[in-house]
């Protein structure tokens, strides 16, 4: 079984480990990310979470000693150049250099301490994301992406409403659609856009509109008669709420087969 095969079965499992879906995600970029690879990524966590000290309680001492050791020790971090590199979205990439996205470096966070037995979740913000430490109703959030820096309660994002853990599919999946975010500028690179919807789609749960999306880049790729079946497919799920907009898919369709000729 293929890396894309294990990622659709992991992303089914009754708890999907987020480790493994990002390295499976990383082989669609790397194809020297071998199975040996993945096991020397999931050792080096391993590693980073035994150097965690032992019988800590509370979230504050939680917090702290992980940024002590990842944001401090091990210097994890991100700078504004990351954003322009596909490899700040890969974690074995991310492990190797300690440097990365915020959700990458929050994905290293996560699971280094989650070994390591601490209270931990991720949080989705706005444009950014960070880990929080014990009861979301504590606030104990840090920001890997700024070494571990504490947030308090001062981003009016944080100050709103209840603190919801982000879940791992949802935390997959906005890895993805940062990748294909990275690739949309670059038009060269819209293979990468391509595999990221294709993983997008074998999650259980995803915005319908992806189809869509995957369809025109499949035209705009040179897959014609692909990209025109995969229109008329998706015509057929948009024809029940709008015709209308159904309608514009197919004449999509039916354009996408004239430039066959």
């Amino acid at each position: 079984m293929g890396f894309r095969e294990e990622f659709a079965a992991e992303a089914r499992a009754e708890r999907p480990d987020l480790a493994l879906l990002c390295l499976y995600l990383a082989a669609e970029a790397d194809p020297a990310l071998d199975q040996r690879a993945v096991d020397e990524a999931q050792i080096e966590l391993d590693r980073l979470a035994g150097l965690l000290p032992y019988g800590l309680r509370g979230a504050r001492a939680w917090a702290s000693a992980v940024t002590e050791l990842l944001g401090g020790r091990m210097a994890f971090h991100g700078t504004p150049a990351d954003y322009d590199r596909l490899s700040s979205s890969l974690l074995h990439e991310v492990l190797r250099r300690r440097r990365g996205l915020p959700i990458l470096l929050s994905v290293v966070w996560l699971e280094v301490a989650r070994r390591a037995g601490a209270p931990v979740y991720g949080l989705a913000l706005p444009g950014h994301f960070v880990v929080g430490f014990g009861d979301p109703e504590e606030g104990v959030t840090a920001d890997p992406f700024a070494s571990g820096a504490a947030l308090g309660a001062g981003p009016a994002e944080l100050a709103q409403g209840p603190r919801l853990a982000a879940r791992t599919l949802d935390i997959v999946l906005r890895i993805l659609n940062n990748i294909r975010a990275w690739a949309s500028t670059r038009p060269e690179h819209s293979g990468v856009a391509l595999w990221a919807l294709d993983l997008a789609l074998l999650l259980p749960s995803h915005p319908a509109a992806l189809r869509y999306e995957r369809a025109r880049l499949l035209v705009e790729r040179g897959s014609y008669t692909e990209g025109a079946v995969e229109l008329e497919g998706y015509a057929v799920v948009v024809d029940a709420i709008d015709k209308e907009a159904a309608a514009r898919i197919r004449a999509e369709a039916v354009a996408a087969r004239a430039r066959l000729n």
